[in-house]
């Protein structure tokens, strides 16, 4: 499991520079071989990070209330969840642990 973390200077977002950077780090955590990516959203108003998150394939699986308070506000915490690869339909390799010294 891996989790993704994108932020963008105010300037640069609606530009579909985060979309990008999401599907390149999505097809970059594919290739080493994680299972699922998850997105923990630290405001639930950020409409335009769970919207993006969204479009690449992530669904909504939690929200944590009230658990940060940020400019003067309580704020919720959005939970969201995508499968990498063939996802949950892959067993973990075997772990191979080295003998024992008798």
């Amino acid at each position: 499991t891996v989790e993704d973390s994108i932020y963008l200077e105010p300037a640069w977002c609606g530009k579909g520079i985060g979309r990008r950077l999401l599907e390149s780090v999505i097809t970059q955590s594919e290739k080493a071989g994680f299972r699922q990516m998850i997105a923990v959203i630290g405001d639930s108003a950020n409409t335009a990070s769970i919207a993006v998150h969204r479009a690449a394939g992530f669904v909504h699986t939690g929200v944590l209330e009230n658990v940060g308070f940020k400019f003067g506000r309580w704020i919720d915490t959005v939970i969201m969840q995508r499968p990498l690869g063939s996802g949950a339909a892959t067993s973990p390799a075997p772990i191979v642990s080295p003998p024992h010294p008798s």
